[in-house]
């Protein structure tokens, strides 16, 4: 909340839409829904000036499921509809919510523009390895060899990193978080919401139906440890259990895996600090720490500042207002190359 503001009394209920919520059960996709919920009273943004926009797929139910406004648009187009909606209106909250499937890959161009362009927005994508709606065909981010209903031999794509694609169109807000970890997916949701730019978060969430225990290692708190590295600025990169910790060096931007014995000191073996405002090269370096040979990387990559689209775009509109006057839209219509038709 900005200094100054007024403190709104809202609470998780007001933003329970009246709808019911359709997802198979122990889909990860109610855990998502319910702790944005949770965070969305402290951002303290009035429900009338917050927009969640949607694509195609389970994931792309959400705007049914806030009591917002919302847009439930056409396959991969969520990021399209919102440029338009926040470059009209850039007093708007905007909330892109997209899956793998909708988002990498008929969607692919649409969220890479979005991203480039640094709209004040954030876009969460639910990667669950698969495509549910559509009943289990593997999906853009799917692993090699992944048998699914249009792959019953195996996957043999090269499947896209959503942290990488992010990186590599130029983001200046990269996270990843686990759909049942609540503390950690909360900070995320508020971390992104508090960026000014395009902040785009991957939730890995599990479809118990089609892709069951596709994230077991991140999800299992028994096993997270040594399963997930937690990204926190200013604190070395180790991971593993007690006794058994292991640090991530980088040395000329190729990340590897030491030992580390009880009680050693992680600087001493050289192992990396974590700063998410270094160079777009240690984002990508991070990217790349995922098994088999290392853990999952979770927490913020990225994040940076460099002016956003909508207010770039308002500078010109104020410069050519300012040079040429407001205009009369009658004036621009016959102004140009214009000509008359008769039917004589």
């Amino acid at each position: 909340m900005s200094e100054g503001a007024t403190k709104l009394s809202l609470n998780r209920k007001d933003f329970v839409s009246d709808q019911d919520v359709r997802w198979c059960p122990g889909c990860g996709d109610y855990s998502i829904l319910a702790n944005l919920q949770r965070v969305m009273p402290e951002l303290n943004v009035p429900r009338e000036n917050t927009v969640f926009v949607s694509g195609i797929g389970c994931s792309s139910r959400f705007p049914y499921y806030m009591n917002t406004y919302g847009f439930h648009t056409i396959h991969g187009r969520a990021p399209s509809f919102a440029t338009g909606i926040k470059a009209s209106r850039p007093d708007l909250h905007v909330w892109v919510v997209t899956g793998d499937g909708d988002g990498l890959s008929i969607g692919g161009n649409h969220l890479l523009h979005t991203i480039r362009r640094n709209l004040n927005l954030q876009v969460l994508l639910f990667n669950n390895r698969i495509y549910g709606l559509t009943k289990g065909q593997y999906s853009p981010t799917s692993r090699p060899g992944t048998k699914s209903k249009s792959s019953p031999e195996g996957s043999i794509d090269h499947p896209v990193d959503p942290i990488a694609f992010a990186l590599g169109a130029g983001a200046t807000f990269v996270a990843r978080t686990i759909d049942v970890d609540a503390k950690h997916l909360q900070e995320m949701l508020r971390r992104a919401h508090a960026h000014k730019g395009t902040a785009f978060v991957e939730i890995l969430q599990n479809c118990p139906v089609f892709n069951d225990g596709e994230w077991e290692a991140v999800e299992d708190k028994s096993t997270r440890a040594r399963s997930a590295l937690m990204l926190e600025q200013g604190e070395p990169l180790v991971f593993g259990d007690p006794g058994a910790r292991k640090g991530v060096r980088i040395e000329q931007g190729v990340p590897s895996v030491v030992d580390l014995p009880e009680g050693a000191d992680p600087y001493e073996f050289g192992v990396a600090i974590h700063d998410e405002k270094r160079t777009a090269a240690y984002a990508f370096a991070m990217a790349s720490v995922r098994p088999p040979r290392f853990p999952t990387a979770v927490g913020v990559f990225r994040a940076v500042e460099k002016p956003t689209y909508e207010d770039l775009l308002q500078a010109q509109v104020d410069d050519a207002i300012a040079e040429r006057g407001p205009g009369e839209l009658e004036a621009l219509l016959n102004s140009g190359d214009t000509w008359t038709v008769s039917t004589e």
